[in-house]
């Protein structure tokens, strides 16, 4: 959206407001519902942070103005009828004022969510490798080259297969889990994002009955 577009939407319907719909741009899990009016959508545009307009208050607020957990903006969106808004943001820092992730709790509410912990693991990752901690087996495994890390994967897929064919579901999950992260420590090495693997499935699924 740009400031073009403003005048292009429906403001009429809610008296000069329009419900903002708050998306994490990473995860998709709802952050938070607000309004804004043309001049917190343009402020928001403007600043890249996204500004609301405060029905109590009677003013516009910009998201952290107090706490500095601001909302980053990401990308706007409008509905089919265009009197509503679709905000992804990266919030930095919680988004409710009672200290929860969002305004309707911690705990990922859809299965999409949960999912997206793999990209912020991979995330993860790339620090590790950055910073180089003491102590990080992330880094230790990193600078031992592609090989090692090539030969740990296949490591941890002979542990699933063996837990598999004989082990309690528990062992299998953990299993599992060893070979996802060595998995994403390969890709990083190889300078491959997630996303790839992830577009080479759908094309997969998308040329098939």
């Amino acid at each position: 959206m740009t400031g073009a577009d403003i005048e292009k939407l429906d403001f009429g319907k809610g008296d000069g407001l329009l419900p903002a719909v708050i998306q994490h741009a990473a995860t998709g899990a709802v952050l938070m519902l607000g309004y804004m009016n043309r001049e917190a959508l343009r402020e928001t545009l403007s600043r890249r942070r996204v500004v609301f307009f405060s029905r109590s208050k009677q003013r516009l607020w910009e998201k952290g103005e107090t706490s500095g957990h601001s909302l980053e903006l990401a990308e706007i969106r409008t509905d089919c009828d265009r009197d509503t808004l679709l905000v992804t943001a990266w919030p930095q820092g919680p988004v409710c004022h009672l200290g929860t992730a969002t305004c309707f709790g911690d705990e990922p509410l859809t299965v999409g969510e949960r999912l997206a912990f793999l990209g912020t693991l991979e995330g993860v990752i790339a620090q590790r490798i950055a910073e180089r901690p003491e102590g990080s087996y992330t880094a230790r495994l990193f600078a031992q080259g592609p090989k090692r890390i090539a030969q740990k994967v296949g490591e941890e897929g002979l542990e699933v297969a063996l837990a598999a064919a004989a082990e309690t579901d528990d062992k299998v999950i953990a299993e599992s889990a060893d070979l996802l992260f060595h998995l994403l420590v390969l890709l990083k090495s190889r300078g491959l994002p997630l996303a790839r693997v992830v577009a080479e499935l759908q094309s997969r699924h998308a040329g098939k009955p």
